[in-house]
């Protein structure tokens, strides 16, 4: 199994020496994510820092941005990196579009199928010098001079992930995608019954192999040194499950378990404000349903037997452990099997 970790969002000045660390440890990743800060700037310093180490977005959210912004932003993190970059993107949900973005909402899955191929004929313009002509319902893109063309990147193409939670966006990111990215609001029932059949179907419509596909996440990980510990990142994750709970396009995995009052209920809150009393409507039946939860000298059992056979990458962080600790955890965890064995070479 492959392990990533997150680098510092709110402090610069530290994301080289977190990043160096991280990959001297062994993680296999570092990870931004778009909440409270632009999540492409933190991975540019990471990708000075590192060598070896992959990275990526976990997850940008695209529509704000035109797929040539995108386009121009992902490359140069993949040429500085030496190849190293993958693209996480996500939807976001209508309000956010809206109300956070300004951002005219429409049908997701059939603008980010859309979204993507202009991203890769961006790509096979500047890197093949393919014409661009990229027409379609929601983008056309049909100039490109040499003057606007970055030089050519003699790397392998950029992988692009999705965030996926519903079956018709999990078999989007099988069909046209190079991996998907679970959302943490997820069960091993929701994996095993709905999401991996799911992306199984669009593998199998495309004609492509798992092998090549990788499958990120799907659950909360609860850990650290001692109980005390492992109890404080549980009550953490009990308040994001109530939060993402409440918002009725998550339903499908409260429905899945018969939890569909505990949905609702938790969807009228948001709607009245009492986002601190979320958590506790939480109980600890669907607490742990979400969470692979144990101290550090349990935690390797607990992710396999939550995620082995279901997820290629986990996002963790062994911070509070020693140096030599986080190695050794590492180390255990990537021998959990795992049936993603690296991204297609070819345009």
């Amino acid at each position: 199994m492959r392990i990533e970790t997150s680098i510092p969002m709110n402090d610069w000045s530290s994301i080289a020496d977190s990043a160096r660390h991280s990959e001297k440890v062994g993680y296999d990743g570092l990870v931004s994510f778009e909440i409270a800060n632009d999540p492409f700037i933190p991975l540019a310093f990471a990708a000075t820092a590192t060598e070896h180490v992959q990275l990526g977005t976990a997850i940008t959210v695209c529509f704000p941005r035109s797929p040539m912004v995108m386009a121009g932003t992902a490359w140069d993190l993949h040429v500085q990196s030496k190849g190293r970059f993958t693209l996480g993107m996500g939807t976001q949900v209508k309000g956010h579009n809206e109300r956070r973005f300004s951002v005219p909402w429409v049908p997701p899955l059939p603008r980010l199928r859309e979204y993507i191929g202009a991203l890769r004929a961006i790509w096979r313009c500047w890197e093949h010098g393919d014409k661009l002509d990229f027409q379609g319902e929601h983008y056309n893109f049909t100039l490109m001079t040499p003057e606007f063309s970055p030089p050519k990147s003699n790397l392998p193409p950029i992988p692009i992930s999705i965030a996926a939670v519903k079956p018709a966006m999990l078999k989007l990111s099988g069909t046209i995608c190079d991996g998907v990215r679970l959302h943490g609001f997820a069960t091993k029932k929701y994996l095993e019954e709905v999401a991996l059949p799911a992306v199984n179907e669009g593998l199998v419509k495309s004609g492509r192999d798992r092998s090549q596909f990788e499958v990120w996440g799907g659950g909360f990980i609860a850990t650290g040194p001692d109980q005390e510990a492992v109890d404080q990142q549980l009550e953490w994750c009990r308040y994001r499950i109530g939060f993402y709970g409440s918002t009725r396009s998550y339903h499908g995995v409260f429905n899945l378990h018969g939890w569909d009052d505990l949905g609702m209920k938790l969807h009228t809150m948001s709607r009245e404000g009492k986002w601190k009393e979320m958590a506790a409507e939480i109980p600890d039946d669907v607490l742990h349903a979400f969470v692979a939860a144990a101290p550090y000298d349990g935690i390797n059992k607990a992710i396999e037997e939550r995620f082995a056979g279901l997820a290629d990458s986990i996002t963790l962080d062994f911070s509070q452990a020693e140096p030599g600790l986080q190695a050794e955890l590492l180390q255990d965890l990537k021998k959990i099997p795992q049936e993603f064995t690296g991204f297609a070479k070819d345009w």
